[in-house]
């Protein structure tokens, strides 16, 4: 009897070893590192692919939704050329925040996601681009096509939390978004990231 195809005999980096989906860049595969309310920052290890505790959140913002990362996607030269006041990409994987009705209060999970839009962000001169989505079979998002459906109170909460979850105190906010942007510009975003990722890892 042999394994089938899809099997992996060890667990996947996350960020190398998972599919970016078959769909992308409408519907991709997200891996979420945090979940709503989260007083803990966590990131994936580079290194292992094991969920690593970054650092407590610095002030009483939490997160508001599903927040992880694209597999197979890399923010360098090309994400960076869409983010003019940026003068590097960040480095990391394309961050995702995903949006439920119900709640899912488990991270290190695997998720479709269907894109919707997304924050430029600018951390430290580094482009680090937020994109937001709604999970692909929820039936009450099912009607949300693009940012603009969506509802301006959350993308506020999710404004304010990006341009707080850094801020720490006697210090000046280094992190500035310069632009929200629909559907059309986020699919373009995660097309540069993944031309990005398979430049520097093939």
């Amino acid at each position: 009897m042999s394994f089938p195809k899809s099997f992996y005999r060890w667990r996947p980096h996350p960020w190398h070893g998972l599919e970016i989906g078959e769909e992308a860049p409408k519907v991709v595969n997200a891996f979420i590192e945090m979940t709503p309310l989260c007083a803990v920052k966590y990131e994936v290890d580079k290194q292992t692919g094991y969920l690593r505790v970054d650092r407590p959140q610095l002030t009483s913002s939490l997160t508001p939704d599903l927040y992880g990362f694209i597999p197979q996607t890399l923010c360098a030269d090309r994400v960076n050329k869409l983010s003019p006041e940026a003068k590097k990409g960040d480095g990391d994987p394309l961050d995702i925040c995903v949006i439920t009705e119900r709640p899912i209060n488990r991270s290190e999970v695997i998720l479709k996601a269907r894109v919707i839009g997304g924050i430029q962000m600018v951390d430290r001169d580094e482009a680090d681009d937020k994109i937001i989505a709604v999970l692909d079979n929820d039936e009450f998002w099912k009607k949300v096509k693009d940012i603009s459906d969506m509802s301006p109170a959350l993308l506020d909460r999710l404004k304010h939390y990006f341009e707080t979850y850094k801020l720490s105190p006697g210090h000046e906010r280094d992190v500035k978004i310069t632009e929200i942007y629909g559907r059309k510009h986020a699919r373009k975003v995660i097309e540069a990231s993944i031309e990005d990722y398979n430049e520097s890892f093939g």
